[in-house]
């Protein structure tokens, strides 16, 4: 089975890549996609974040990194995937992913959702909470991979933190 796990990734934690080593062990294939939602204001372009991503993934040869600026049950049908995952901290996670996957299942009957809850170790980790952080100047390396713990610190040394 594939699986296409969506996200803004602004920026990607060490509890995203928990989600997708472990969803990587058991789809035969799984397609992080990272949105590119003009609407929104991201600290980095969704080129960034695809980088991070692949640098993130590289030990996994059965993920692929892609980027998407339409509808995510778009991006399945176009891959010919029923699967989306979605990972869930608490309980208003739940709530919230709940209703996106009606609202998907409405868009596409064929699309099923699956709930995977966060790994203990990352409960709390927000990328808003370790953008914070960072502007606190606190050590954020047990919650970020390397390649991204730098990009924060030089966006923050930019002031460019939002």
């Amino acid at each position: 089975m594939k699986a296409v796990f969506p996200g803004t990734f602004d920026p990607p934690t060490n509890g995203h890549l928990n989600l997708i080593e472990r969803a990587s062990r058991i789809m035969e294939k799984v397609l992080v996609v990272v949105s590119a939602n003009s609407q929104k204001r991201y600290l980095f372009t969704p080129q960034e974040r695809h980088s991070f991503l692949v640098t993130m993934t590289t030990h996994l040869p059965n993920v692929e990194v892609f980027i998407w600026d339409k509808l995510i049950v778009d991006f399945a049908a176009n891959h010919q995937i029923r699967t989306i995952l979605r990972g869930v901290r608490a309980f208003t996670d739940f709530g919230y992913e709940f209703e996106l996957s009606m609202i998907n299942k409405g868009i596409n009957h064929s699309i099923e959702t699956f709930l995977m809850p966060t790994d203990p170790r990352y409960f709390v980790l927000r990328s808003s909470a370790i953008k914070e952080l960072v502007q606190l100047e606190c050590d954020v390396s047990s919650m970020v991979p390397p390649v991204v713990e730098e990009a924060l610190k030089e966006k923050h040394a930019k002031g460019q933190l939002l």
